[in-house]
């Protein structure tokens, strides 16, 4: 896990910088949520539009095939994440959406987002987006999926 500002992309893996640099070129504010494209399917990204919910009303989701860079472009965010190998209670792997959902994680850490702060999370690390900070309130964000095999290249 990685937390920065989207225009500090120092300490950034190339491969994720540029998909970052991508992403935000794409002007995702100002998109429809919905799938776009950047590079087929190695580099995409979702942009999404929601009310923040308490974080025990969800459960955290864990990905193999796929880094997330998370986004947030307006609104409050309250993620909570573990290292990977701390999921626990998880239910039944979806390889072909690439993700698996997960009841808890062990020595859970807590990171709140305001707009153009982002994290970036590895396959295997377990997190828990959208929760609420203060209280409810709806958000935009994109989440950047970048292949993880593209890093090793």
């Amino acid at each position: 896990m990685m937390m920065g500002k989207a225009s500090v992309l120092s300490g950034l893996h190339p491969v994720l910088a540029e998909a970052l640099t991508q992403a935000i070129s794409a002007w995702p504010q100002d998109k429809a949520p919905g799938r776009y494209e950047l590079q087929g399917d190695d580099i995409f990204m979702n942009v999404m539009s929601f009310a923040t919910q308490p974080p025990e009303q969800k459960k955290a989701e864990l990905h193999e095939q796929y880094i997330d860079i998370q986004l947030l472009l307006a609104g409050e965010e309250r993620i909570l994440y573990g290292v990977a190998g701390s999921a626990r209670q998880c239910e039944e792997r979806h390889v072909e959406d690439d993700y698996q959902l997960c009841s808890a994680i062990e020595g859970m850490q807590r990171l709140d987002l305001k707009p153009g702060m982002y994290a970036v999370f590895m396959p295997g690390e377990p997190h828990k987006p959208g929760g609420v900070l203060k209280e409810s309130e709806e958000i935009k964000k994109v989440v950047v999926k970048v292949r993880a095999s593209l890093l090793d290249a």
